[in-house]
């Protein structure tokens, strides 16, 4: 008898100890996070040089009165940190893809990173409860800086940027018209 409660009670122990353990490893998970993406983390990073952006500003600005200016301003003011050689129409060089000796020409944000940037910010600004209807950056205003940009910076390499059509999908189009039933008289 006494081998049977022997055994019970480290039946019942090992079910205990599990369960502790799978205590401590919930409350251990809960403590550390899984590290973040590379997006997540990059998300996370712009969305907090954004803010002390705002809080800068004399005078500071809340991110509840944030506009498509505020935006626009801090778009304008990361162009002092780019490393994109962007020719002024003036320039020998301009519209050159590839320039054979140095200028004086400024140094800007390229086009694709802020065009990422924004969107990055934009999933931020929600992800943090801002409304998509009062979206500083998804403004049509946004849009039309970025496109600004983005050919002012094709012509200024001589590269004409052309969309990328959509590839049609010919099995579909030939599944569409054969999804109908064929009717009989």
């Amino acid at each position: 008898m006494m081998s049977i409660n022997k055994g019970k009670e480290i039946a019942e122990g090992s079910s205990r100890s599990t369960a502790v353990a799978a205590a401590a490893s919930a409350a251990d998970h809960q403590q550390n996070p899984p590290p973040l993406s590379r997006y997540e983390s990059q998300k996370r990073r712009d969305w907090n040089t954004f803010g002390q952006y705002l809080r800068n500003q004399r005078p500071p600005v809340a991110l509840s009165q944030c506009n498509a200016n505020h935006v626009l301003d801090f778009l304008r003011y990361l162009d002092q940190f780019g490393k994109t050689k962007v020719h002024l129409q003036g320039c020998v060089f301009f519209g050159q893809p590839e320039p054979p000796g140095p200028c004086t020409c400024p140094l800007r944000q390229a086009w694709g990173s802020l065009d990422a940037l924004i969107g990055r910010l934009r999933a931020a600004y929600e992800e943090n409860g801002g409304l998509p209807e009062t979206n500083p950056f998804a403004s049509g205003a946004i849009r039309i800086y970025l496109r600004e940009v983005r050919d002012s910076q094709a012509k200024a390499r001589g590269i004409p940027y052309k969309k990328k059509k959509k590839k049609r999908n010919p099995l579909k189009t030939n599944e569409d018209s054969s999804s109908f039933p064929i009717q009989q008289s």
